[in-house]
């Protein structure tokens, strides 16, 4: 959905990027992975800026990280909560916060930056939800936010809710596949 958002772009305000990360459900580990230095030669490169100025550009940018979440499955109501998990239909996912056990190893998105994105997503009429990745200490993940979130770039997730996640046959819903597509298409075109 970031892929196909950022190629029908036309003429975005500021400079959208979709980067591709290999190797995260390892722990984004290696060659290619969030945790590699190709995102600072990226925009070393793209910018022609190093060191401090860098930084700087780091830090006045915003990312989104596109990723599922762990929809509210009624076969495994015990590893959610009803009350903050995302249902499927009902549009695209904001998580704020991963991790596990609590928000060990996680990233955490700015309440700012939560707010900058409820109006932008209001303003082009994105059906969105927030979630999380299950009930403390049954369910979680990391994904690359936090990896993001390390180089100064306010980050957060945004992607579908799923079901049977990590298995053969992941189940989703194609009203929140396109909500994800026009999250992002909003978000690219500010």
């Amino acid at each position: 959905t970031a892929l196909k958002a950022v190629l029908d772009l036309d003429e975005p305000e500021y400079t959208a990027v979709c980067l591709l990360f290999d190797r995260e459900e390892i722990g984004s580990e290696g060659v290619g992975s969030a945790q590699s230095v190709f995102l600072r030669v990226f925009l070393a490169e793209a910018s022609g800026l190093q060191g401090l100025e860098l930084d700087r550009v780091c830090g006045r940018s915003y990312a989104l990280s596109a990723d599922v979440s762990a929809g509210l499955d009624p076969s495994y109501k015990d590893v959610s909560e009803p009350q903050n998990s995302p249902r499927l239909g009902y549009g695209t996912v904001m998580t704020k916060y991963t991790g596990w056990a609590g928000k060990y190893s996680a990233s955490e998105a700015s309440a700012e930056y939560v707010a900058y994105l409820r109006r932008l997503f209001e303003k082009h009429r994105v059906f969105w939800q927030t979630g999380e990745l299950g009930k403390v200490d049954k369910g979680g993940g990391g994904t690359v936010a936090k990896y993001l979130a390390r180089q100064n770039i306010e980050t957060i997730d945004i992607g579908p809710a799923l079901l049977s996640m990590h298995s053969p046959q992941e189940v989703s819903h194609k009203a929140d596949l396109w909500s994800s597509y026009r999250s992002f298409l909003a978000f690219y075109r500010g």
